[in-house]
């Protein structure tokens, strides 16, 4: 291991022996519900990964080093500071170098991960390439990293308020193969289906060799396994998108441009849901917990055969 990695003696154990191990970021603590509730959602996603065979291994920094598996205290910690900074890839060695708690976004986290020697990590949805995106050149970071790490990204695909087929296009183009668990369409976070074909596989230890033989012909690059969100939990994508789309009006008359149309965008999501939405993020983190969770059992199960 290396000298900016602090990983505890659990996720040490596991991946010296060959056992599962999920990733997990850190500023859905920081960002996601009040404190106390991002506790409790923190250990909750920890424990849905458990339940599933897998060590979890929640990524944050910590006084100029990568903790890679936080504890219940730590967890605590960043739940209840207030001011902690979002690191992605790009905010990494600022942050390292100057002390202090840092919350690893999707980029920030799979940037650790990969170095531990991690193979999948966890998060509710990806970013990706923004509407307007044309004029605003918003991409997220999360992209060109998936290019640069060898980690399965397990996921319910991105945000709805982005631009999926975009997304698609350029993580085609970045030959970051993008797979449905169970679907043959990208999901859309909160939305189980989109008009984004993807490469459908229903059985988990398929997908595992399709990683491993990925990583093998491709090097360092990310395989992202998309799961949709539970049928029950899901919210209609008719009634999001003519959402999304009213809001992109209201932005159009009230001169929103720029980085400032997609926080526009969730605000309206938001409104228009009456907090339904909120209730679908936190279903869908423990959803995709879960088979990240049973994905990483068939990965190690297949390295054992390889």
């Amino acid at each position: 291991m290396d000298s900016l990695l602090a990983v505890s003696e659990e996720v040490r154990a596991a991946l010296d022996e060959h056992r599962p191990v999920v990733a997990l970021e850190s500023s859905l603590i920081v960002n996601g519900p009040a404190y106390p509730a991002n506790t409790e959602l923190g250990l909750e996603i920890e424990k849905a990964v458990r339940d599933r065979g897998a060590v979890p291994a929640t990524i944050g920094i910590v006084d100029g080093k990568f903790v890679v598996g936080m504890d219940a205290d730590l967890i605590e910690r960043f739940a209840s500071s207030k001011g902690v900074p979002k690191v992605s890839a790009r905010d990494l060695g600022a942050v390292l170098a100057g002390g202090g708690l840092g919350a690893t976004t999707v980029a920030g986290t799979v940037v650790p991960a990969a170095r531990a020697g991690i193979g999948v990590f966890s998060t509710a949805g990806i970013g990706g390439v923004h509407r307007r995106a044309q004029e605003t050149f918003d991409v997220s970071a999360d992209l060109q990293q998936f290019t640069r790490s060898r980690v399965a990204v397990v996921c319910a695909g991105a945000k709805s308020i982005l631009d999926l087929g975009l997304t698609a296009e350029y993580l085609e183009t970045a030959g970051v193969p993008v797979l449905g668990y169970r679907t043959g369409t990208l999901p859309a976070f909160y939305v189980r289906e989109s008009d984004v074909p993807v490469s459908r596989v229903d059985d988990l230890a398929v997908a595992a060799r399709a990683t491993w033989l990925h990583w093998e012909v491709n090097g360092d690059r990310s395989v992202l396994l998309t799961a949709p969100i539970d049928e029950q939990d899901a919210l209609d994508g008719d009634e999001i998108e003519a959402a999304i789309a009213a809001a992109l009006a209201e932005a159009d008359a009230a001169g929103v441009r720029g980085n400032a149309i997609s926080p526009f965008l969730m605000r309206a999501l938001t409104s228009v849901t009456a907090g339904r939405s909120a209730a679908a993020t936190r279903a869908v983190l423990l959803s995709t917990a879960r088979v990240a969770g049973e994905f990483a059992v068939a990965l190690a199960a297949t390295r054992e055969e390889r």
